[in-house]
């Protein structure tokens, strides 16, 4: 089996690691030059650098003759255009997105990709799950509380990229609860520096959301 991963942050670099182990023929594509020499040093001609929404590059990669693409960016928007592209453009039997935003998962199903993994739904159900003492935390308690679970991941031009949380002027209701790094999720502190593939995940007021993300967002 012939699969594509689109994305080289820590989802990409470990879930291609984890294909090519078990056998698989994996790709990676990551568009980000400096990233890319990173993890060509340990992956080696499995990972090639490239921008995974262009159909020259996807024709180079080797789209045609993919069983599966699985598109893990940070972006909603380009995950979206990778996995619409290999479907219509090249037929790809199945294509997979990451998601960060999970209000898009009835879009991206209604626009024909196949599956959809978000991480901030993952954690939604993390907290449904029974905690210490035999007492349910329920979804429904955030709602009412009208906060929002946010996963933003660290890129190479990220403003917060080797910052202290403590200095990064979080919104007045936002809090960060975890960070995953190198596939191991860590209790964060102020003092804790933010390092590039970091996968960060907060609670915050729904309406202090896009300022959130807004901290997060890196520079084009």
């Amino acid at each position: 089996m012939y699969i594509i991963i689109v994305g080289g942050g820590n989802v990409g670099y470990y879930l291609t690691k984890t294909l090519v182990s078990a056998g698989h023929e994996a790709l990676l594509l990551e568009k980000d030059r400096v990233r890319y020499r990173t993890i060509s040093e340990e992956l080696g001609e499995v990972v090639m650098q490239g921008d995974g929404c262009q159909a020259d590059q996807q024709m180079e990669a080797g789209f045609g003759r993919a069983d599966a693409v699985i598109a893990v960016t940070g972006s909603d928007d380009d995950n979206l255009v990778v996995c619409q592209m290999a479907k219509m453009e090249f037929n790809v039997p199945r294509t997979i997105s990451r998601i960060s935003d999970p209000r898009n998962e009835k879009l991206f199903a209604k626009l024909g990709i196949d599956a959809t993994v978000s991480a901030t739904k993952i954690i939604y159900n993390m907290i449904e799950q029974e905690v210490g003492g035999g007492e349910l935390i329920p979804l429904a308690a955030l709602n009412k509380g009208k906060l929002e679970i946010v996963d933003a991941e660290i890129g190479p031009k990220s403003p917060v990229l080797h910052r202290e949380i403590q200095s990064l002027g979080l919104p007045s209701e936002a809090l960060i609860i975890s960070i995953i790094r190198d596939g191991h999720a860590l209790i964060p502190t102020g003092e804790t520096t933010l390092e590039n593939g970091d996968s960060v995940i907060a609670l915050v007021n729904f309406e202090q959301e896009h300022d959130l993300r807004d901290i997060f967002a890196e520079n084009k």
